[in-house]
């Protein structure tokens, strides 16, 4: 059993209320350890940057409090994964790609090399120009002219 409380107010933003009884409205969860812990080490943040509570583990949450957090965790950290490489406009950066992701068809701009994270066992993690995340889960699961397209920035 926690001793806090989130809810959500008539207008869609989550309430943290502690053990004291006081109420912060527009409360933001945000992981500690996003791609290799998720569910480890939350903290929900009040407005003014501030962090009210710590979260050990999200599973450890009951269910009214872990289903608002997923769900607001999972509009915070939108990322679509590529399942297909189709095309790039150069070899060379910035470089726009044109991508089959699970959220549908999209071209991105690639601005750097650097925008490429390696995360271990085949995982990558690709920054757009536009602040959006691309997730690859496994590049070997690509296909063999995803991959060679791929391999030309690694």
């Amino acid at each position: 059993m926690s001793d806090f409380q989130i809810t959500r107010d008539p207008f869609g933003k989550l309430v943290y209320t502690g053990a004291d009884g006081v109420a912060h409205v527009g409360v933001v969860p945000v992981r500690a350890f996003p791609i290799a812990a998720p569910d480890e080490g939350l903290s929900i943040v009040g407005p003014d940057g501030h962090e009210l509570a710590w979260i050990p583990r999200l599973s450890a949450l009951l269910n009214p409090e872990r289903a608002l957090l997923e769900a607001e965790l999972a509009v915070r950290e939108f990322t679509p994964t590529i399942t297909r490489l189709r095309a790039v406009s150069t070899f060379s950066v910035p470089s726009t790609w044109s991508v089959d992701t699970d959220r549908g068809p999209t071209d991105v701009v690639l601005k750097s090399e650097d925008d490429i994270r390696r995360l271990g066992n085949g995982r990558l993690l690709i920054g757009t120009s536009h602040g959006l995340n691309l997730a690859i889960p496994d590049m070997a699961a690509l296909d063999r002219a995803s991959r060679r397209l791929l391999e030309r920035f690694l």
